[in-house]
């Protein structure tokens, strides 16, 4: 739709817009007082001054008048020579309403809108309203076209276009004030006495347990609550009469996270004191079918001391540690399964290397042993702190040794190998199933073989055995039916009438029979047949079996000798080791 003011009197340009303010208003003043018998108001008003700046002269005419706002609208666009729309058309166009106050739009009484041929234009009742022309083309970038409507039914479609966004916007700030009113009420909630004390509970129980991790899961039934005892995980009485939100969120609020957000992960971590002991937690929520699920892992602070003897490696595998340890640069490479003692073995290495004569740098995801005189670093990948610049940073540091909480990427790899390679004890992690699994892992990375044959020293892997309990544990001796009944026991060495122990269960090992773990080790160390092997070719199977014939006990020969000390059970023995 394309106007244009054709009527001889007005011209259609922007500069004459001014002049039609002053003298359109004189003349269809004029036009209405030959047309129409009107009002000694509407007279008064016609023959009184015209304040043509004001952009308001024809409504306040109108409303001296007894036409209607229709009749208005007609004489209007009859005389202006200007396009007429109703109420239907104003409706069935194309609003364009973003960009305008929606008080502009009602004071002005003007309803912009685009035509089908793509033309931005308004509807107004008053088209010598200039100041709202203008505003328009400001808003739309370009000149406009001008159709006339009346008041009421401009006001009647701003109403309708208007009034669902407005509604919709209202509906929205209520739905944020309910959910901030939630979200406070939640957070009051959280704070409240028997929450408090449900999650302290939680806590000292954790701690009287030695359990590792808490886990807090909504189901449809309610929260569950369990607790890792020792590697494997332990029900728990869910806390009574406590909503599941509630403790959730008092789990977020201990950990600094925001109760606000349940749709995306969250991770944080806290320093807590739980009666006499002052423990680190790191929390981890989880969104799920039924709400939010929390692990909370707990790191005692008082850990005891970090000595050799008390990994659980045996007397030959003791000796090979400590002389590694005494290497001035190379890799060790300590391998496992989440959760199977590779950090508290690195730890304990580290506290052996820990002396005024070394600096030692970590980076750990995240810190679970603070070892005074050590320079630990916790990855931050959202700001660039992965392990990979972590380790680029440390090279400039002037370290003696070096330690990588895990080998994740070819660009860590790399940077491990050539700190080894220029004079750095490296110290890392990977995830592997044996020790000479680690070798083909690594060429996997992308090292080279030459380099692994140079720097590569030793690969540590493990498992945690649980350790019986010395108050209730019980003798017995394997019979017939016990070898027939499970081959495995014949596979492994064992014999009629050897001795094994059995898990009792008492008071102190809360039933279980087992109390506390013990790790089961295997050492592969480099040798001049183990190096021989390394190249791309490289398998596993080869470096195991050279292995084995250099000397190395394997994971399984270890728990087994554990199990033929008391220390363990063979069903802990086939739990965790595989026969090979």
């Amino acid at each position: 739709m394309v106007v244009s003011w054709t009527d001889g009197r007005v011209a259609n340009e922007r500069g004459a817009v001014k002049g039609m303010q002053d003298v359109a208003i004189d003349t269809f003043k004029q036009h209405l007082l030959a047309k129409h018998a009107l009002t000694s108001r509407a007279l008064a008003h016609l023959v009184g001054p015209t304040d043509a700046g004001s952009g308001r002269s024809l409504r306040e005419l109108w409303e001296t008048m007894d036409l209607s706002s229709a009749e208005f609208a007609d004489e209007v666009s009859e005389y202006f020579r200007l396009p007429r729309l109703g109420l239907p058309q104003l409706l069935s166009i194309t609003p364009c309403l973003d960009g305008f106050s929606h008080r502009f739009l009602r004071e002005s009484t003007v309803f912009p809108f685009r035509s089908s041929s793509g033309a931005y234009g308004i509807a107004i009742a008053d088209p010598l309203d200039a100041a709202a022309i203008r505003a328009a083309e400001i808003v739309f970038g370009t000149r406009v076209d001008i159709v006339v409507a009346s008041y009421e039914d401009i006001t009647t479609a701003l109403d309708q276009r208007t009034g669902a966004a407005e509604a919709r916007a209202d509906e929205g700030v209520r739905l944020q004030q309910q959910s901030d009113d939630d979200i406070e009420s939640l957070r009051d909630l959280a704070s409240g006495a028997p929450v408090v004390r449900a999650l302290n509970d939680l806590l000292e129980r954790a701690v009287d347990l030695r359990a590792s991790d808490i886990h807090v899961e909504p189901f449809r039934a309610g929260l569950a609550v369990r607790m890792r005892v020792d590697g494997l995980l332990r029900a728990l009485p869910s806390p009574h009469g406590i909503p599941p939100q509630a403790l959730i969120s008092r789990i977020k609020i201990l950990a600094s996270l925001n109760i606000a957000e349940r749709r995306l992960p969250q991770d944080g971590a806290a320093r807590v004191r739980v009666g006499r002991n002052e423990i680190d937690v790191r929390v981890a929520t989880m969104p799920t079918q039924h709400g939010e699920s929390a692990v909370i892992r707990v790191l005692p602070r008082d850990r005891g001391l970090l000595e050799m003897s008390k990994l659980g490696l045996a007397a030959r595998d003791e000796s090979v540690m400590t002389r590694l340890l005494t290497m001035p640069h190379g890799m060790i490479v300590v391998t496992g399964p989440t959760g199977s003692g590779k950090t508290t073995t690195l730890a304990t290495m580290l506290s052996i290397l820990n002396e005024p004569t070394r600096k030692i740098l970590t980076i750990e995801d995240p810190v679970e042993y603070e070892i005074p005189g050590i320079n630990q670093s916790q990855v931050k990948p959202s700001i660039g702190l992965t392990f990979a610049a972590a380790m680029r940073a440390f090279v400039r540091q002037d370290p003696d040794v070096i330690m990588v909480g895990e080998v994740r990427d070819a660009e860590t790899a790399h940077i491990a190998i050539h700190a080894a390679l220029t004079g750095h004890l490296v110290l890392t992690t990977l995830h592997t199933e044996t020790a000479a699994a680690a070798v083909p892992r690594l060429i996997d990375l992308g090292i080279e073989g030459f380099l692994l044959k140079s720097t590569l020293r030793a690969v540590v892997a493990q498992r945690l055995l649980r350790v019986l309990c010395d108050r209730c544990k019980v003798p017995h001796a394997l019979t017939e039916a016990d070898l027939a009944g499970d081959p495995r026991l014949a596979v492994i060495g064992f014999r009629c009438g050897e001795v094994v122990y059995g898990a009792g269960g008492c008071e102190r090992c809360g039933g279980t029979g087992y109390r506390g773990r013990n790790g089961a080790f295997e050492i592969l160390e480099m040798s001049d047949e183990v190096r021989a092997l390394v190249g791309p070719q490289t398998d596993s199977h080869s470096i195991d079996a050279a292995a084995m014939r250099g000397g190395m006990t394997t994971m399984l020969e270890d728990a087994v000798a554990k199990c033929r000390a008391g220390l363990t059970t063979v069903p802990e023995v086939f739990r965790v080791t595989t026969v090979r």
